[in-house]
């Protein structure tokens, strides 16, 4: 025997455990002996089999009786046989459990009790030896029975997946699941909405009523300036000049009789207040009211400093409110007026990533877009309670804060004022009624502030054949055969540019009734950006475009023909006809382009004539014409987008370039004209109110004088009409 065999037999006298053929990894020994739950089972199963072992009266003989007659490789018998009777035991006890199946609970039971009574050192001999897995699976199984408990627990890592179904991620959508929701859109959102006719009826009662008291609310606030300015200038005024009691009756006077004439100004300002918004009629009323309480307490308390009441500036103030919030009503009725016009308006214009974009009409979504907050309110809303809390606390550390609490409503009212400012109220309103008036002459309505702000964003709009060149405008001058009837050659030029949808399908419509040609269709049609298009009609391949496009498609031309604007058409790559077209500029395209140009708007030709080229519309308008010319794919692509039907941001009651132009022209400059007075009111509303502030606690009041104060809120005042009216002029 060889000594490698000679280790071997010693290492499996060793084992207590069979051996195995079967080789283990280190993961999956870990695995079965990894935690210690297991190893305190394999303990108690070694407890509880040891009194069987020594109950045995076969088993301390057996060492003794092998060792006389047997070389010593005979010791490992013993753990063998106890090892079956392991094994046997835990079989029987797990199969006790199952009543059902008692024909396999009794073998197990006679084997291994005759086994070492009979043949105490052949049986372990004749029995076969158990894997690893066999042996501890049944062992620690009967075990883990009595638990419930599983044998090893899922752990989990840190890049460990779920292994629960409802856990997992599902790459694909099984074939019964339902489509995902759509995507709320804008259009998902508008539910129904009021008749146009009567919104703008409201809305013209609303502004007549506020615009009759203004011309006397304007000679209620002036009288008071007027004679506070003729006594600056040394003018004596019987019964008013040096008697402060009688002009603090007469301001405060003519400031309730004025809080009467413009009482829509507090229901516009507190009527907002409910809707979490501060305008700037809101902090007029303010003004007025704390106004009016000091000149009570001028009139009935004596600490308070020797100062003109400032009830004539918020009288003042009032008007200003008064006539922004008519206005507003105004450009609101002649919008929704001149919207309602017509049910299935004709045009609609909307916003696009390209820019502005005219497409078939629809009133759906013009009352909604037309009532969102205007940019001044939002504005407003969000600086307006910084300035009124700003008031009070200045007002509070110029008069309680130093000693002089009776002065406290008359420096609140001073700097309450001058926040306010005659311009806030006008910014939105004033820009808004000039553009209304002047785009009711050109037939077209924008959907108030946020329509004007999604058609002004973009500098740009989209133009097609009809609106450079509208009907009546394009006139063929005349046209010659070659080898073909004049009727097909009409015929097959009008179906191939109806299929490309251009604009010379008029003209070519026109000759082909002329000459009682049949009515084609194209098939199969291709753009080609050499400037033309084709497509096959009863089989034959017809050619369309410029002559420059006939000969990069190889069609010979003749070499005495010379038009800049002829259209050419081949069947089956021989010339079949010349067309000579002409194109002339209309005066309202004319206007509108300039219009377009002045205001910095740039048009994209979304054109499919492949005449329609910058160099054409130099030659048949103004040479500084500037123009943007996309390639073939967007020209198409954003011709196509007319077909589409968006949300109208404003609507076009007329044909022609015209309308279309100055809805975005207008839209643009609104936007700008609302934004720039917005930002100029409130910026002149802080340094009121810092100016004012610090001229109070300096007790400058000789300065600070009512008439003063008037004349800074005025000068304030002055951009903000200049902007208003500068948005109408284009």
């Amino acid at each position: 025997m060889s000594k490698e065999q000679e280790n071997k037999i010693e290492r499996e006298e060793n084992w207590d455990v069979p051996p195995s053929d079967e080789e283990y990894t280190l993961e999956e020994i870990l695995a079965e002996y990894g935690s210690s739950r297991q190893q305190k089972i394999l303990e108690e199963v070694e407890r509880e089999a040891e009194p069987e072992t020594v109950s045995e009266p076969a088993l301390p003989a057996e060492p003794a009786a092998p060792a006389a007659e047997e070389p010593p490789a005979a010791e490992p018998k013993p753990a063998r046989m106890l090892w079956a009777r392991r094994m046997a035991h835990a079989e029987s006890e797990r199969e006790a459990e199952l009543p059902e199946e008692p024909e396999e609970s009794d073998e197990p039971e006679n084997e291994p009790e005759d086994g070492p009574e009979d043949e105490p050192e052949d049986g372990p001999e004749e029995s076969r030896f158990l894997s690893l897995e066999e042996l501890v699976g049944t062992t620690v199984g009967a075990v883990m029975e009595e638990h419930r408990e599983p044998l090893l627990k899922p752990k989990r890592g840190l890049f460990s997946r779920k292994r629960q179904q409802e856990d997992t991620e599902q790459f694909y959508d099984p074939m019964d699941a339902p489509p995902p929701p759509k995507p709320v859109t804008e259009a998902d959102t508008i539910g129904d909405e009021p008749e146009l006719s009567e919104i703008a009826a409201e809305y013209r009662e609303d502004s007549q009523a506020q615009s009759r008291p203004l011309i006397w609310a304007l000679l209620t606030a002036l009288v008071p300036l007027a004679a506070l300015a003729a006594e600056q200038y040394g003018v004596n005024i019987p019964y008013w000049t040096g008697d402060g009691e009688l002009q603090c009756v007469v301001v405060l006077a003519l400031l309730l009789i004025n809080l009467v004439l413009c009482r829509h100004v507090p229901v516009y300002g507190f009527r907002q207040l409910r809707e979490k918004r501060c305008t700037g009629a809101l902090l007029v009323t303010l003004a007025a009211a704390v106004s009016a309480a000091d000149c009570l307490l001028c009139l009935f308390h004596t600490g308070r400093a020797a100062a003109a009441p400032y009830a004539p500036v918020a009288s003042a103030a009032l008007f200003f409110a008064q006539w922004g919030i008519s206005r507003e009503n105004r450009g609101n009725s002649d919008s929704f007026r001149m919207a309602s016009l017509d049910d299935n308006p004709p045009y609609l214009v909307t916003e696009t990533g390209r820019g502005a974009c005219k497409q078939k009409g629809s009133l759906r979504g013009f009352y909604t877009t037309a009532s969102r907050t205007d940019y001044a309110s939002r504005l407003q809303a969000a600086f307006l309670p910084l300035i009124l809390a700003a008031s009070v606390v200045f007002a509070g550390l110029t008069s309680l804060g130093e000693g002089r609490g009776a002065d406290f409503l008359l420096n609140l009212s001073a700097i309450l004022t001058a926040g306010a400012t005659f311009s806030l109220p006008l910014c939105w309103g004033l820009p808004w009624a000039r553009l209304t008036r002047r785009q009711q002459k050109s037939g077209c309505a924008v959907a108030g502030w946020d329509g004007a702000t999604r058609m002004g964003k973009r500098r740009s709009l989209i133009l097609t054949d009809i609106d450079l060149f509208p009907p009546g405008t394009i006139r063929l001058n005349g046209v010659k055969v070659y080898g073909e009837e004049l009727s097909k050659a009409a015929a097959y030029a009008a179906a191939a540019a109806h299929g490309a949808g251009c604009g010379l399908a008029r003209v070519f419509d026109g000759l082909a009734v002329g000459e009682n040609a049949p009515r084609e269709t194209a098939q199969d049609l291709s753009f080609y950006e050499q400037g033309g298009f084709g497509c096959t009609i009863h089989g034959e391949s017809v050619l369309l475009g410029t002559a420059s496009f006939m000969r990069k498609q190889d069609v010979r031309l003749p070499g005495n023909i010379n038009l800049k604007t002829g259209v050419f058409l081949a069947i089956d790559h021989q010339l079949a006809a010349v067309f000579a077209v002409k194109y002339e500029a209309a005066e309202n395209v004319d206007y509108a382009l300039r219009t377009m140009r002045r205001s910095r708007i740039t048009p994209i030709l979304a054109v499919r004539d492949p005449n329609i080229t910058p160099a054409l519309l130099k030659r048949k308008f103004f040479k500084r014409i500037k123009v943007e010319y996309p390639d073939l794919t967007d020209r198409v692509a954003l011709s196509e987008a007319e077909e589409d039907r968006g949300l109208p941001r404003a609507l076009l009651l007329r044909e022609g370039l015209l309308p279309y132009a100055e809805a975005v022209v207008g839209s643009r400059r609104l936007r700008t004209a609302v934004r720039r007075a917005s930002w100029l009111s409130l910026l002149g509303s802080g340094a009121g109110v810092l100016l004012t502030a610090y001229l109070v606690s300096l007790q400058k009041f000789d300065l600070l004088t009512p008439l003063s104060l008037t004349v800074f809120l005025l000068l304030w005042t002055l951009p903000v009409l200049l902007l208003s009216d500068w948005t109408g002029r284009y």
